[in-house]
This record gives structure tokens, C-alpha cells and sequence, in this order.
């Protein structure tokens, strides 16, 4: 039976928390403290906090560790697979959708839409990121006072060898991280 709860209390969670980990914490915590009393407040705090630093995603990493502490090895695999079987589902079946009616002119209207949606909000997030960076708040500043020179040499370098050696884009971030390291550290950020 407690197979079962865990099953479908993961499922539940794993369905309506749309916007990552940090979004299905709560439903969690009305799962596992409020409607089943699995764990106490404590503990589930222990278990978020071990969750988020543990790789891999938050809920499934919280459902892991909540079906292990509920019913041993067991529960762990039972809520870990309820948590991921409906994005299982959906992406299964759109993928079915998809390849079933993918010669239609309409799907592909549909897709053309698509792809300058998704390339926006790429490049908001791009946009965002290099605000933050530059000026070390959210928004744009109204005076553009305030701009951190050393985020804006470090961003023209990187962006400057990726485009002229294309080097591994990892190597580029990880050689930013170290000139960073080294600026703000030695120079206190220019």
C-alpha cells in the first residue's frame, strides 16, 4: 500500500510542477508533510537541503530521498519513476504526435512559429545574464553607471576567441572563470 501512496503522490507532484525544482518543493512538502506524514518539518528540510546538493534535479533527487526514507530501496525506485512517468508520457506522446503527422502543412506552420519564439527567449536570457554581469542588477540601469569594466573585458576576450580560434566553449568558460577569479580578487572588479 505504501508503494502505491508513493506512487501516486510523486505522480502528483511530478504532473503539476511546471517550472522546475524549486517550484515542486511545495508540492512536495504538502505531499510528504502535510497530507501523508511521512517526514516532520526537520526532515524535510534535511532532505530539500541534501536534494539540491546532490547533481541531477531537485525533484527527483527529493523524490529519492523521501521514498528511501519512506519504505527503503523500494520506495526510493517507486517514487523516483512517479515523478518522472507523466514527463515521460507527455514527451512520448508528442513525439508520437509529431512523427505521426509531421508531413502536414499545418505542423509545420506550427514548428516555423515556433522556432523565433524559442530563439527570443534564448536571447532574453542571454540579454539578462549579461545585464546582471555588467552591471550587477536585474534590470538595465537608467544612467548606465555602475558598469563592471572587468565583466565587460572578460565577455569581449571570450566571445573574441570563440569566433576567431573556436576554441571548446568549455575551455572558454573555464578560462573565464579563472581570469575572473583573478580580477576581481586581486583588482576588485576594475
Amino acid at each position: 500500500m505504501i508503494y502505491l501512496e508513493l506512487l501516486w503522490s510523486f505522480f502528483q507532484i511530478g504532473l503539476f510542477s511546471i517550472g522546475g525544482g524549486y517550484a515542486a518543493m511545495p508540492l512536495i512538502q504538502h505531499q510528504v508533510v502535510d497530507i501523508h506524514p511521512w517526514l516532520t518539518m526537520t526532515q524535510f528540510a534535511d532532505i530539500m537541503t541534501i536534494a539540491e546538493m546532490t547533481p541531477g534535479p531537485i525533484a527527483i533527487n527529493s523524490a529519492t530521498f523521501v521514498g528511501i526514507q519512506v519504505a527503503g530501496i523500494g520506495g526510493a525506485l517507486v517514487a523516483t519513476a512517479g515523478c518522472i512517468l507523466p514527463s515521460c508520457v507527455i514527451v512520448m506522446t508528442l513525439a508520437y504526435v509529431y512523427y505521426r503527422f509531421r508531413g502536414l502543412t499545418m505542423v509545420q506552420g506550427i514548428l516555423a512559429g515556433l522556432r523565433p519564439a524559442v530563439v527570443a527567449m534564448i536571447a532574453s536570457a542571454g540579454i539578462s545574464l549579461m545585464i546582471l554581469s555588467f552591471f550587477g542588477q536585474r534590470e538595465l540601469p537608467a544612467d548606465l553607471s555602475g558598469i563592471r569594466w572587468a565583466s565587460v573585458a572578460i565577455f569581449g576576450l571570450g566571445f573574441a576567441v570563440l569566433r576567431k580560434w573556436k576554441v571548446n566553449p568549455i575551455c572558454v568558460m573555464a578560462g573565464s572563470g579563472v581570469l575572473g577569479v583573478l580580477l576581481y580578487s586581486l583588482g576588485g572588479g576594475l
